[in-house]
């Protein structure tokens, strides 16, 4: 355990003292990054400081004719700083909310579980991309996360991100349109079941960005000497999990820290950019589109399935059924008259299932298509 420490310290120590001499050259790119972003943020779209650096790193590479990759140290920052924020989400007291309704909530989970996998393999085999990205790119949930650890699965990562915004952006649209016409008034049978409000006590800021770097540290260390899968974002998610979930003070992500790692993903990604591999995109996207309508069908039947076994209101139900798009449920619920605690606690217990899953089950795949495709 030792040895691999100080292995994993000293290859961190390694990228850092090759990275620092480029800082300078790479001021001018990372200017790009920033102006994009920002303007992606002030234009509301989702996730803004990812995609904007994203496609700032697109056309940089496409100006160059060829990829212009970051130094890793950045991608390796970026992933364990978008795995804290992850952990940061998920607490002890909404996922408890659904021990009230596991059973129906499994139920849903497999549903929406099962048909992401489908499509995802009709992604593959149809829309001409590998399967890692097809599986990647539908499913659903916990989507920056996702194109955070793509690339370590072996999937095309801007592929995963443009699919996965798609769905995003879709879901977004049509579910709370539906909800709004159809079930604006049935938000009447609310759940006796709340969300206790958090009393821990904050740490200094000082205290808490220490805590949070020692997260990430170690995380990628024993990510690395455990051979997680991504273990990049994993080895800091699981890590952050467990010390959130047991120290006794309320620890947060800073914003800016968040959009930092954001940018340094999102970047990395875009950097990377291949036209010749991104021509193959074009059949990918219209198929995802009709995937996505079926599964936002699905989903409507498992949330009126959860309605049935629980007598949860009809709104609720399929909000939290939703495949994604969490935000824009959650503030469609509150404005609708719905119980926004079972939404949240919904949504909450599929991404953590997603992210405990996806990297197991994405080797799987990676390993099956090597086996079927021996080079």
């Amino acid at each position: 355990m030792n040895i691999d420490y100080q292995n994993s310290l000293t290859h961190l120590r390694q990228e850092l003292s090759q990275t620092l001499p480029q800082v300078t050259h790479l001021l001018p790119q990372f200017m790009l990054a920033v102006g994009v972003g920002y303007l992606f943020n002030r234009l509301h779209v989702p996730v803004g400081w990812l995609i904007g650096p994203m496609i700032a790193g697109i056309i940089y590479a496409a100006f160059h004719g060829k990829p212009q990759p970051l130094p890793p140290i950045f991608f390796i920052v970026g992933q364990a700083i978008v795995a804290i924020a992850t952990a940061t989400g998920f607490s002890l007291h909404t996922l408890g909310l659904m021990r009230t309704y596991a059973f129906p909530l499994m139920i849903c989970i497999l549903v929406t579980g099962g048909m992401s996998v489908v499509n995802g393999y009709f992604l593959g085999r149809w829309g001409n991309i590998d399967r890692a990205t097809g599986f990647l790119s539908c499913v659903p949930g916990a989507s920056y996360s996702l194109i955070a650890m793509s690339e370590a699965m072996g999937a095309d990562a801007i592929a995963v991100a443009l699919l996965q915004y798609l769905r995003i952006l879709l879901v977004a649209i049509i579910v709370p349109t539906l909800v709004g016409f159809w079930f604006a008034g049935d938000g009447t049978i609310h759940s006796v079941v709340s969300i206790p409000l958090q009393t821990l006590p904050a740490l200094s800021p000082l205290f808490n960005l220490a805590i949070l770097g020692s997260c990430g540290t170690l995380g990628i260390i024993l990510g690395e000497k455990f051979h997680l899968p991504s273990s990049l974002f994993f080895g800091p998610f699981l890590v952050s999990l467990m010390i959130f979930w047991t120290v006794p003070y309320s620890l947060e992500m800073p914003s800016l820290l968040f959009t930092i790692g954001l940018l340094f993903v999102g970047f990395s990604i875009g950097l990377k950019f291949d036209w010749n591999n991104a021509k193959k995109l074009g059949k990918a996207v219209l198929l995802e589109i009709v995937l996505v309508l079926i599964l936002i069908l699905f989903c409507l039947g498992a949330g009126y399935l959860f309605h049935q076994i629980t007598q949860v209101d009809t709104m609720t139900a399929i909000l939290g059924s939703t495949p994604g798009g969490i935000t824009a449920m959650i503030a469609t619920v509150i404005q609708l008259g719905g119980d926004s605690g079972i939404v949240l606690a919904m949504q909450m217990t599929r991404m953590l299932l997603i992210l405990l899953i996806s990297p197991w089950f994405g080797n799987v795949l990676i390993k099956s298509q090597k086996q079927s495709h021996p080079t």
